[in-house]
């Protein structure tokens, strides 16, 4: 029986760790703490699996009952609980993006290095069923040669929080890149069975909400925490470039907001002996080279966030390091920051 504590009972918090973990058995969730009390009750209320709930997460630091946190803030503060849990003694599950920049990252991995602790970050895509299988696929050779892939993560009119933290950038990082692209860019690392980055082009836009008391939207994710009144917007949300690397190349387009009414979220993987389209969060089609088959395969889907927590809690149990450890996901944070310092620059970056 592993004891964990939940720090930051948000949305992730809510929609996904909360309720796969209220279903592992060999876990107690003695903490949930949240800066605002209200939200760590209403989750208590939601998920009696805690059994406390606390405003300050050096309680739990401090309880030697306590095996691992999960920390599920906003990304500014994953850098600094992170690493007084580590010194603390406790394992972590770090929800993604690692931190706001790829030197504060590589800070994180060398302390969970020097403690001996396992430290995981949320790149929870790696344990989607069709990115097992895709995976599984390249490393058999079923697409030959995989030498391009294209990923599109673009939506109508999405900015999340307008105003809030995800729109400034000093809380978030940045905008729709370190939010969507962090994932499809960690999963297309994953499928691929990793590579090395040679060099990069950016182009980063803010474009749509400029003037964000006029913005007009359908839906905002976040809107409890939009503040176009007195807020911040000055992060991207439209993203674009040219990754070259040891592998296949990687172009991509992604938007937070477009004056397009299509959501276009998908990951083309080109190979000489096959290609596959993969439906971001769903199913793929693989269409084979030489006989011009149109394969879908039937499957089910578990939840990605039920097997990734479970992962965790075994990883504890054994010590083993899973597939999400962060010595396995910081090649893509060094990605993220070049892509950014690419678009900051005007010009290609080699890394």
């Amino acid at each position: 029986m592993k004891v964990v504590a939940i720090i930051g009972c948000g949305r992730i918090a809510n929609n996904a760790h909360l309720p796969a973990l209220s279903k592992i058995e060999n876990v107690r969730i003695k903490y949930a703490c949240d800066l605002i009390e209200e939200k760590a009750k209403l989750a208590k209320e939601k998920f009696p699996k805690i059994e406390n709930i606390i405003t300050d997460y050096k309680v739990a630091l401090n309880d030697k009952e306590i095996d691992g946190v999960y920390v599920l803030t906003p990304n500014y503060a994953h850098y600094t609980i992170t690493m007084d849990a580590l010194k603390a003694g406790k394992h972590v599950f770090c929800e993604k993006p690692i931190t706001i920049n790829y030197e504060l990252s590589v800070e994180m991995a060398k302390e969970a290095e020097k403690q001996g602790l396992l430290l995981n970050i949320g790149v929870v895509n790696r344990y989607h069923k069709s990115v097992e299988m895709l995976r599984e696929m390249v490393a058999n050779g079923e697409f030959g040669n995989v030498y391009h892939v294209y990923c599109s993560f673009r939506s109508f009119r999405s900015i999340p929080g307008l105003g809030g933290a995800f729109t400034t950038k000093k809380e978030s990082g940045g905008g729709v890149l370190i939010d969507w692209g962090v994932h499809f860019f960690d999963l297309i690392y994953y499928v691929l069975g990793g590579f090395n980055l040679k060099n990069i082009t950016c182009d980063a836009y803010n474009e749509m909400a400029k003037d964000m008391k006029s913005y007009k939207y359908k839906d905002m994710w976040a809107e409890d925490t939009s503040n176009v009144e007195t807020g911040t917007n000055d992060v991207d949300d439209f993203i674009t470039g040219y990754i070259r690397t040891n592998k296949a190349n990687i172009s991509f387009n992604g938007a937070w907001a477009q004056n397009i009414n299509k959501n276009e979220m998908f990951i083309d993987f080109l190979g000489d002996k096959g290609g596959a389209r993969l439906a971001y969060g769903g199913k793929f089609v693989y269409w084979k080279g030489d006989t011009l088959e149109e394969i879908a395969p039937e499957y089910e889907i578990p939840s990605m966030f039920l097997c990734e927590d479970t992962d965790f809690i075994n990883s504890m149990e054994t010590g083993v390091k899973s597939r999400n450890y962060i010595d396995n996901v910081l090649e893509t944070a060094k990605l993220l920051d070049g892509l950014y310092q690419s678009a900051d620059k005007k010009e290609e970056i080699k890394l």
